[in-house]
């Protein structure tokens, strides 16, 4: 079989004699098919390597990338819980004879079994694999619920469902299909018509499925059930935890359920704690930004605050930073809530509110355990706040976090919490503040030049920058049609010198900050950073401006300060 479609490869000119054998050679070197080495080394794209495939076994081909809708009926003739563990798919009928599609010509040993099941005769087209299942769970998912809801009432609690019941199989199925698609964040929202999916990915959030309005209760009360939260109550926001092993990696999710009109609403958030540590290099940190960034984080003493909203990345950042300090002489310590990575050599510590384990308790206790280092989760009151600063003015290197617009509001904001000016300027050395845009997708991404309003927005200028060629977005299958994969670092940088300590020790409002600072040049803003990462080809002008500034205030931030 596999040397007849590499024949057939051959003889179309989709792949050359070299090609084929490095397949082979792949094919060799584990369990592999040869289709599947063909796809791993990138030589075809599966659609056209499944039509060969088929050609080569005598099969018909069918296509279900087109978006082609499958007629109802056809749907109805196969058992859900059938089409789901077989991946098949019903795509025609003719002359009594139903056509499924599968993904391998050895499936075509169930025919009989199908046969057996529908009552008539059953033939085979062969489909390409990430087609067929993503048909399949487009119209058996459906077909799932339906399945759920009938075998659930409204009311009913799940407390004694096995594993295989449909509920639990559902929410599986759930956690499975996030984790494949790179979600941060699960989103589930009742309504009066249905109960909404939906999924973060690269940042956006994307309609994912679309569950029977019935289905809120049950589906709700095994996710509370998992996540220790109280199944019963319905009129309080709730926060919870579950820990998962999905493909052998352990995964935390964070769930945080509010009430609202049509129902409860729960959020949950994904962390893969089998991820590998980012480096600073790869948050997009380089050039001139990684040898300042290097050299705050070198200082014996000090604070250093990583700035930004929630899911921008600032905990992700200042593991990179203890990544590059994390050496046998030094002892570093870290209070968090919760422990994201658990990372050799460093001491971690899991705030637990219940026994009255906070922030400022845990920090009192870390200073005399003499570290070098102390990360701090995030300072969130006067008592964290405190206990952090006096750390570092008494010979401390303390990292920490703040939910602050930009670099230069943690300063009034640590103020406004209650921490003397003083002590403020003369314990924090340097703030980052941070977004997350996306990549241009690197399959399909494509250069045209760029616009006199672009260059506007990112404050450049046309005499320099006039003739510069930038991404656009294009979108491919790698992508899934966004023309984005994986995200980037943009980064706002603050360092402290003396005239801005002492602006901050007499209590300077923000504005004369910040504009000291930038004309001093002691700050970069965010669309600075944006500006050169859109020059470079790496995102596009339209993310940077959905999260930096607007264009206006843009123009005049960056007109100080030109993209390096």
């Amino acid at each position: 079989m596999t040397q007849s479609l590499a024949e057939l490869l051959v003889l179309q000119g989709l792949l050359t004699q070299d090609q084929v054998r490095e397949a082979q050679a792949l094919q060799r070197g584990g369990t592999l098919k040869f289709e599947e080495a063909v796809l791993r080394l990138g030589l075809l794209e599966e659609s056209g390597l499944y039509r060969a495939f088929a050609k080569s076994q005598g099969l018909p081909f069918v296509d279900l990338s087109t978006g082609k809708q499958v007629l109802p009926a056809l749907i109805q003739r196969i058992p859900a819980e059938f089409a789901r563990d077989q991946q098949v798919l019903p795509v025609a009928e003719r002359a009594g004879k139903l056509i499924v599609a599968i993904d391998d010509p050895l499936k075509r040993i169930i025919v009989d079994q199908l046969a057996f099941q529908v009552g008539g005769e059953v033939g085979c087209a062969l489909a390409a694999p990430t087609a067929l299942r993503a048909a399949v769970a487009k119209y058996y998912g459906e077909a799932a619920e339906a399945d759920v809801a009938r075998s659930m009432g409204a009311d009913s609690s799940s407390d004694d469902e096995g594993d295989d019941a449909p509920i639990v199989r559902l929410v599986t199925r759930m956690f499975n299909d996030a984790m494949s698609m790179r979600a941060s964040d699960i989103h589930i929202e009742p309504s009066n018509s249905r109960v909404r999916v939906r999924f973060r990915i690269d940042g956006m959030l994307r309609d994912i499925a679309d569950h029977p309005p019935h289905l809120a209760s049950p589906l709700l009360s095994r996710l509370k059930i998992m996540a220790s939260m109280d199944i019963a109550e319905k009129r309080k926001p709730q926060d919870g935890r579950i820990e998962l092993e999905m493909k052998g990696r352990p995964v935390d999710v964070r769930c945080s359920i509010l009430p609202a009109s049509h129902g409860e609403s729960i959020v949950m958030r994904l962390l893969d704690r089998g991820a590998n540590l980012v480096s600073l290099k790869q948050l997009g940190f380089e050039g001139e930004d990684y040898a300042w960034f290097k050299r705050l984080i070198s200082r014996p003493n000090g604070i250093v605050l990583v700035t930004g909203p929630t899911g921008s990345g600032k905990t992700t950042t200042l593991y990179a930073a203890l990544g590059e300090l994390n050496r046998p002489d030094v002892k570093i310590i870290t209070v968090e809530d919760p422990v994201e990575y658990h990372i050799s050599g460093l001491n971690q510590v899991q705030v637990q509110q219940k026994i009255g384990l906070s922030f400022g308790r845990v920090l009192k206790a870390m200073l005399r355990a003499a570290p070098n280092i102390i990360l701090v989760g995030e300072i969130r009151d006067i008592e964290t706040a405190e206990i952090a600063v006096q750390a570092s003015l008494t010979g401390h290197l303390v990292f920490s976090t703040l939910h602050t617009n930009d670099a230069a509001s943690a300063l009034t904001r640590l103020i406004d919490m209650g921490v003397k000016p003083f002590l403020v300027s003369a314990a924090v050395q340097g703030i980052m503040a941070q977004r997350l845009v996306r990549k241009l997708c690197v399959e399909c991404v494509e250069k045209r030049p760029i616009t006199a309003p672009e260059l506007r927005a990112l404050g450049l200028d046309p005499r320099t920058h006039g003739e510069a060629m930038i991404g656009q977005a294009k979108g491919c299958r790698a992508c899934e049609g966004t023309g984005y994969r994986g995200r980037l670092g943009l980064f706002e940088v603050l360092e402290l010198d003396e005239n801005l300590r002492e602006m901050t020790f007499r209590n300077a409002s923000l504005d004369k900050l910040r504009a000291s600072a930038l004309a001093t040049g002691k700050l970069r803003p965010l669309i600075v950073d944006g500006a050169r990462k859109v020059l470079e080809g790496r995102t596009t002008v339209t993310e940077i401006l959905r999260v930096a500034r607007s264009a206006e205030s843009a123009e005049a931030a960056a007109a100080n300060q030109p993209p390096r």
